[in-house]
């Protein structure tokens, strides 16, 4: 049971909503989970929800998304929850989350699409029904380009990762020294991000959160003057450097065939004044299961009579890896009537040949799993490209995608 002093604070993060699946649409198990959510915070009688980036799969998510987000907004209105704070992800639009946030700030949920033009307008003072200040959370969305200091002309890529990494760190002591000067050091202070933390693990290739950057800050370049660290953008739940305090809540569904294997959930954080009293994780039901079935033909049709002997509510998603190494003729219509009488999709066939060698298995990758610059360095490659012409392309490509998402945010 909650102890009546105790401050419970809820961190979430990757909703995705919106996601398309092979283009199979999930509003389904999305609605699900959000309804499980909703029920989870009435039950623990959670104070505090924190939504750590990437509410929405793209910019311009389709109307069912945002109807489904607004939705649950509505609904914890009637909740115990008494503060709402989103932060965007690299996956959301700024100006679309922040659109209503002058009306919704009247329920004390608070958005940040993008940082406000002064460090202390991300601190959130967090009180009681008395008016008592009981935490303050650095409230940091996903920081683009342009808000860890403009890039210099004639900018090499290296450079630019370092100003970010640099960006990244010096944003957090700027807000670390804020809270300093102006909070009691008996306070719980809670931070936000979206990035990549050094130590994280993903379940799949995830992209690189700032093009040719994967590990974005080290967990010791948080200010000690956060008490936990509520994270987004690894789909995979987990504490990171050896810090409990410091985690990744992971996506609330498998986004992909990859995850099926991780535990989605939340973490429930019990505060008794500056102390963490306990860090719970909640498991989200699963509603629809995603399954990889390998191997070759025989063991493919025994492997899915038995997986489709078991009950669920959702219809399965199956994706199918063939082992062979001879040619199979019309695999994908044997494939498909081999499982038309069954309660499963099969929405995905790949073939493995195994008489390839680990490269010519890996050049074969799907675009699925590959990212931007990996396909573009495919592209030049084809066309004859020299390693010391893919330095200089590289580059190029690297300012042009950074003038984009620049170009697309304004």
């Amino acid at each position: 049971m909650k102890n009546l002093k105790t401050l419970r604070i809820l961190h979430t993060s990757d909703w995705h909503l919106g996601q398309k699946l092979l283009h199979r649409d999930r509003k389904e198990e999305h609605q699900l989970a959000l309804d499980w959510l909703l029920e989870l915070i009435i039950q623990e009688k959670v104070d505090v929800v924190i939504v750590s980036g990437d509410i929405f799969d793209i910019t311009n998510p389709p109307n069912v998304a945002r109807k489904m987000y607004y939705n649950f907004l509505t609904k914890l209105v009637n909740s115990s929850c008494r503060y709402l704070v989103v932060t965007g992800g690299n996956h959301d639009s700024p100006s679309m989350l922040e659109a209503p946030k002058e009306l919704l700030r009247a329920f004390n949920f608070w958005i940040f699409g993008s940082i406000p033009e002064k460090r202390e307008d991300q601190l959130i003072e967090i009180t009681d029904e008395q008016g008592n200040l009981q935490c303050v959370i650095a409230a940091v969305p996903f920081l683009r380009d342009r808000d860890l200091s403009y890039g210099q002309s004639m900018e090499g890529g290296l450079d630019r990762l370092e100003r970010i990494r640099k960006g990244l760190a010096h944003h957090y002591q700027e807000l670390g020294q804020l809270i300093e000067k102006q909070f009691p050091d008996s306070i719980p202070i809670i931070g936000t991000g979206h990035l990549y933390a050094s130590g994280a693990q993903a379940s799949d290739k995830q992209d690189n959160i700032y093009i040719g950057d994967k590990e974005n800050i080290e967990v010791e370049q948080f200010p000690k003057v956060f008490d936990y660290i509520a994270l987004g953008h690894i789909h995979r739940a987990q504490s990171i450097g050896g810090n409990d305090a410091v985690r990744y809540s992971g996506s609330l569904i498998p986004l992909s065939f990859s995850e099926t294997k991780d535990e989605k959930g939340v973490y429930l954080v019990d505060f008794n004044g500056k102390k963490i009293e306990n860090i719970e994780f909640k498991t989200v039901p699963v509603f629809r299961r995603l399954k990889t079935i390998q191997g070759n033909l025989e063991e493919i049709e025994e492997k899915l009579k038995k997986f489709e002997a078991k009950e669920r509510s959702l219809t399965p998603w199956i994706e199918v890896i063939v082992e062979t190494d001879a040619m199979i003729p019309r695999l994908d219509l044997q494939l498909r009537e081999m499982v038309k009488d069954m309660d499963l999709e099969l929405l995905k066939i790949r073939v493995q040949h195994q008489y390839q060698s680990l490269s010519e298995q890996m050049s074969m990758a799907d675009l699925d799993s590959l990212e931007v610059m990996d396909v573009f360095k495919k592209k030049c490659e084809s066309y004859g490209s020299s390693p010391d012409e893919m330095d200089a392309l590289e580059k190029t490509f690297l300012e042009l995608m950074n003038w984009m998402d620049d170009k697309d945010e304004q």
